[in-house]
Parts: structure tokens; sequence; C-alpha cells
């Protein structure tokens, strides 16, 4: 097993039937809720059966893998992050989504403030 197997799925901290090792105790756990802090980080966290915050994320980071992750080999976790921060910011920037009115992200938050 390669040094980057399973690394992104250990960078993305996520929560499913088996999906990781992480219980719902160690989420909600105090040291848990410190490291979030220290890294400047919000906890989005559903009650149970109630994953409405989850689909939104669960689509996006399943793009990522299948337009970034899985068609490149990456050697250290240095090159994981900045592939991950190029992709964010080319989904942000210059993905086009049709869902979006063929806007990127960004174009579409825009728009919606300028007729709100």
């Amino acid at each position: 097993m390669s040094r980057m197997s399973g690394k992104l799925s250990r960078t993305v901290l996520r929560r499913g039937k088996g999906s990781n090792p992480f219980s719902l105790v160690d989420y909600t756990s105090k040291s848990f809720r410190k490291k979030l802090v220290d890294a400047s980080m919000k906890q989005s966290m559903s009650r149970v059966a109630r994953c409405i915050d989850n689909g939104p994320m669960e689509a996006f980071w399943g793009m990522l893998k299948s337009e970034m992750y899985y068609l490149k080999k990456f050697n250290t976790y240095e090159e994981l992050e900045y592939a991950i921060e190029n992709y964010i910011d080319y989904y942000n920037h210059h993905r086009y989504q049709k869902r979006l009115n063929c806007m990127t992200p960004l174009e579409y938050r825009r728009y919606l403030r300028s007729v709100a």
C-alpha cells in the first residue's frame, strides 16, 4: 500500500456507515472541537437522520475525486494538498455548471446578489 493511499479520506473528515473509523463521540468531543478551532474551521453536523448539509459536500468530493484525484498519483501530502487547492479554485472560478444556469459558483453567487 502506498504512503498516499487513503490520504484524501483522512484529509476530509466525513462520517458515514462504516466509511471511516471516527464515531459520533469523536466528532462531539472537546479535543476534536479544539482541533477545529485551532485550524480556524467551523463544524457542520446535522442531527441524526437529518443530514441536509452532507449531500452537497458529498457531491463536491465525488466530483473532486473523479475529475482530479483518481487521475493522478500523488507522492507526497504536499502534492495532494496543492492539487486539492487548485481544484477548489478551478471549481469555484472556472467550472461551469448546468444546474447554476451554466455559470461558475462565484458567477452564480454574484448573479443572485444582483437580483436580490
